[in-house]
């Protein structure tokens, strides 16, 4: 975006506005980009946790629910990874100038789809489709 636009601090994405306005783009930009700070800095605090270490706990019982605790934290820690990525796509996409629009029709993803889910690359109907055709697929196994 060449000029900077600022949001008024109350500012939600309406229905009843032309869709993907620049009000609109920069608000779910904004939204993206704090997600995504908002990620890592939780991955710093699990690093953090992490190089606290703690395993060398007496009590087996205590060690096993130390680790599984560390376990879950970087399963945790891998789903943030591949959100980023995520959004670091739906960025890329709203600076192409296609974000909010379903990359299968090029029909509009929807303002109350993209509130929920920001990284949505497909309409409702597009991942409806997506997922019968998945549980087809499982069915054939």
């Amino acid at each position: 975006m060449d000029t900077a636009i600022i949001l008024p601090p109350d500012y939600r994405p309406s229905a009843d506005e032309e869709y993907m306005n620049d009000m609109q783009v920069e608000y779910f930009r904004q939204k993206l980009l704090n997600w995504k700070k908002s990620l890592i800095a939780q991955s710093k605090d699990t690093l953090d946790d992490l190089k606290q270490g703690g395993l060398n706990q007496p009590d087996d019982i205590d060690r096993a629910s130390l680790e599984s605790g560390k376990s879950l934290e970087l399963r945790t820690r891998d789903r943030a990874r591949k959100l980023i990525t995520k959004i670091d796509e739906a960025l890329k996409r709203i600076e192409d100038g296609v974000y909010g629009y379903c990359e299968e029709t090029g029909d509009p993803i929807g303002i109350e789809r993209l509130e929920a889910r920001p990284v949505a690359t497909l309409s409702i109907e597009a991942q409806e489709r997506h997922e019968r055709m998945e549980k087809t697929y499982d069915d054939d196994a």
